[in-house]
């Protein structure tokens, strides 16, 4: 079985250097299989049979400061949904009457500024590092959520959201470096709490959010606040500049060729004026004249010139000033092809990670409509019993991650887990349109609304399952589906563009859809609903051609669909019967 290779050899227990490929860890120096160019081969098999099963230690101090980085990018994200509605009826060209569609647009104005840059902010991720695009983020994002406070038109919040999406890519890079500061005999342990770090945010960001909000001066009562939504932007954006110092001080940089780049420092101000270069529309930009340079020294079939090195080699420190731009890193010197990296598998997962996002945030957006719209197509709950009705969706959220999931996937392994996933979102969304109304029990028995209680709160727990699960699993998928780390941040950033499509197309789908809905008679709320489950259950379908040992996690034992002990029984075994003789 093959293992990603590791990028931060700080953390390797390996009695050798860690291997450039996801190949297996040599044993001992002479364990590793080369190749006629003098690389390991990933695809050859190498070190002990015990090797793959054996756990590595986990580094946990930069474990605790990605959750940091995700749980204050969160927080301050989530913050802005309990006051947007609000917000948005005070802006003078907003029509009263439409205030949903004006909020629809706000948010998904952010969603797809995201969608044209996630790609970008993991390309850049694999050439200057992972932690100067983060600073970068947080900073931008920061200054995005002070702007945001002051806006008082559609116009300048569209704007500010859109500009948000533009810099905020760190979801991809946080998920690339847990992918290289783990390997496949740990990476489950790590990836399993990042969605309920997701879940905490969605939990203290909507209550901050919600809590800072004044209407009036808070030390001047009665007197109107000019800007009664700058507080809780304030106050995210307080936080990520916390989280920007904790990062510059405490994040180590997980790529390992960045090690061969100049420092840090000289790399953000290289970003900053690369960024300069690249909007003020440069004639002759470094980035391209450098990149031409390294290029050179390879001949057309991707191998080494000596003689381009020989001359060179002297010059090239030279070339290392403010305005070099790294290199296209490659793992070891390895040219990968667009079909190596876009192979089936990784097709078909970053196809039905788009249907799985768009589910989820059709779900998300079509809940809250459905449950406040009037009666039949509606279920005309209050806002406190919406916002009460998620808080538990949260809670299970956060349960079934640390309490259940991890046990489940221990038996389902990655692909299956992430299937039940799309079926659950199928059953969920199906399901929905036929829970019942608050003052007609089923059967006439019992309570209406105890019934609708029920029946709602039993749909959430589906749709939670479902989306904290999938997001689990597909995530481990997507690291494990990259041929090496030197094309890990491009693929999440990929994967991210393509659930920012999802998040940007869902509202306006979802919402025109409901509008429609609510015209048909009877049971006009299944057309939204049922179009969705039908994304979901097609999504489901398609996941099945998703196939290959190599996306499990260590120790999956593909013919018996369960992870394997007996090789660390064994171990033991032999350990017991040392100590005794």
């Amino acid at each position: 079985m093959e293992r990603r290779k590791s990028s931060t050899p700080h953390y390797q227990t390996f009695p050798t250097p860690p291997p450039k490929t996801r190949g297996r860890p040599p044993t001992s120096p002479t364990s590793s299989i080369t190749g006629r160019d003098g690389l390991t081969d990933s695809h050859q098999p190498g070190g002990s049979p015990d090797a793959d099963n054996e756990q590595q230690k986990l580094p946990t101090k930069q474990l605790a400061m990605l959750a940091v980085i995700a749980l204050c990018e969160q927080t301050a994200l989530n913050s802005i949904g309990p006051y947007l509605p609000e917000m948005t009826s005070t802006f003078p060209e907003v029509d009263a009457s439409q205030i949903g569609l004006y909020v629809g647009t706000i948010a998904s104005s952010f969603a797809l500024a995201q969608f044209t840059t996630n790609f970008f902010w993991g390309w850049l991720s694999d050439r200057v590092g992972r932690k100067p695009v983060v600073m970068l983020g947080t900073l931008l994002t920061a200054g995005c959520f002070l702007a945001f406070g002051f806006c008082r038109t559609l116009t300048q919040a569209i704007v500010v959201q859109a500009l948000m999406g533009l810099v905020n890519g760190n979801q991809g890079v946080i998920s690339t470096c847990l992918g290289e500061i783990t390997d496949r005999s740990n990476q489950s342990k790590v990836f399993v709490y990042l969605p309920v770090i997701y879940g905490i945010g969605g939990i203290t960001g909507p209550a901050l959010g919600g809590l800072l909000v004044f209407q009036d001066l808070p030390f001047r009562k009665g007197q109107k606040n000019p800007y009664p939504y700058l507080l809780p932007n304030l106050f995210s954006a307080t936080i990520l500049i916390t989280d920007l110092v904790l990062t510059a001080f405490f994040l180590e940089e997980s790529l390992e060729e960045a090690k061969e780049l100049p420092p840090l420092r000289e790399r953000v101000d290289n970003l900053f004026v690369w960024l300069w270069q690249f909007i003020g529309g440069a004639h002759h930009p470094t980035y391209l004249r450098h990149f031409t340079h390294r290029n050179s020294r390879y001949r057309v079939d991707g191998a080494l010139d000596e003689d381009s090195i020989s001359s060179t080699t002297d010059n090239e420190s030279e070339s290392q000033s403010l305005l070099s731009i790294p290199e296209f890193f490659s793992s070891n010197g390895q040219h990968l092809t667009r079909k190596e990296i876009f192979n089936r598998n990784t097709i078909l997962l970053l196809g039905t990670y788009l249907v799985f996002q768009l589910s989820n945030i059709s779900f998300n957006t079509l809940y809250p409509v459905f449950a406040f719209a009037p009666e039949p197509a509606g279920r005309e709950l209050s806002n406190g019993a919406i916002g009460l009705s998620l808080s538990f969706a949260g809670m299970v959220a956060i349960v079934f991650q640390v309490g259940i999931f991890g046990k489940m996937k221990e038996k389902m392994g990655n692909k299956k887990s992430y299937r039940a996933g799309l079926f659950l979102f199928f059953i969920a969304m199906m399901m929905m349109p036929w829970v019942g109304y608050k003052e007609k029990p089923p059967f006439g028995f019992g309570n209406g609304m105890v019934w609708l209680w029920i029946e709602l709160g039993f749909v959430l727990l589906v749709k939670t399952v479902a989306a904290v699960g999938g997001l689990t699993s597909v995530l481990l998928l997507i690291t494990n589906s990259a041929p090496n780390h030197s094309v890990l941040g491009t693929l999440n950033g990929l994967a991210q563009t393509l659930s920012a499509a999802g998040r940007a197309a869902g509202p306006f789908l979802s919402g025109g859809l409901f509008s429609i809905a609510t015209r048909v008679h009877p049971k006009g709320e299944a057309l939204a609903w049922g179009v969705f489950g039908g994304v979901a259950f097609l999504g489901w379908i398609v996941s099945f051609g998703i196939r290959g040992e190599e996306l499990e996690s260590a120790g999956w034992d593909e013919e018996n669909g369960s992870y394997d002990d007996e090789d660390e029984d064994e171990e033991n075994s032999d350990n017991d019967d040392s100590a005794e003789r």
